[in-house]
């Protein structure tokens, strides 16, 4: 049963886990989370995507103003996170730096809370198009993808409809009306085969999952979409869905 009938919101059906926040990918059962993490609990797997660290320092580079502290606050909800969890694993789907350079403008505390979240645990850093190419300071693995129980974990998705995949890449966004007036969200996006989800960087933006990008990844159209709300994740069905 979905979780949000005050909020007026139209449950998918079917839903593919057990609660409505749920996500059955092939068979394997992951659990969202409201900041836009993944966990599956089976494995004692923490998922992230696209962190985007050094977003806001690019962006001052090209003289535009933002504050130069989205690495601090998305370095912090991904610490409580791993508090919550206490992952075995940890997996970063890729673009975990905002830029080829930005590991070198790193403040030397954000290195060392990296190293103190990673310790005990395994971590992969998939590459990504932004970041290709990672420190060796980070520690962990890096590696283009990852397969684990036949699920294979990537940065962009595979061309065409598929299976066994999670994917970050393409920030998914969902927006529709509720009480009147529009609502826009981070959101994951899944057929059931594959999962796209969504930016974990505090400055990461989204694309509308009904954006032509997404047109060609399940077959006619057949997905649906969790929310990212305050504290909570909510299912959504595709037909309440709209363009921006």
């Amino acid at each position: 049963m979905a979780r949000q009938p005050s909020l007026g919101f139209e449950a998918p059906l079917p839903l593919y886990g057990t609660r409505g926040a749920d996500i059955l990918v092939c068979g394997k059962h992951f659990s969202t989370d409201a900041s836009g993490a993944l966990y599956w609990p089976e494995q004692k797997t923490l998922i992230v995507s696209d962190l985007h660290l050094e977003n806001g320092s690019a962006a001052a580079g090209k003289g535009q103003l933002l504050p130069p502290y989205d690495t601090r606050s998305t370095l912090r909800r991904l610490a409580g996170l791993i508090d919550r969890f206490d992952p075995d694993r940890v997996i970063a789907l890729g673009v975990s730096f905002h830029d080829a350079r930005a590991a070198e403008r790193l403040r030397q505390k954000d290195r060392e809370r990296l190293c103190i979240l990673r310790q005990g645990r395994e971590w992969y850093w998939i590459a990504g198009n932004h970041d290709p190419e990672l420190p060796d300071w980070l520690g962990g693995v890096v590696c283009p993808a990852l397969t684990l129980e036949g699920i294979k974990f990537r940065h962009e998705p595979a061309s065409g409809v598929t299976s066994h995949e999670i994917a970050g890449h393409l920030h998914p966004a969902a927006r529709l009306t509720r009480r009147g007036g529009a609502v826009r969200r981070k959101c994951f996006i899944s057929d059931g085969r594959r999962l796209v989800v969504p930016a974990f960087g505090a400055y990461a933006g989204g694309l509308n999952v009904l954006d032509k990008a997404f047109a060609d990844l399940f077959q006619a159209n057949d997905f649906h979409v969790w929310m990212l709300g305050r504290k909570d994740v909510y299912p959504v069905s595709r037909k309440q869905l709209l363009s921006d």
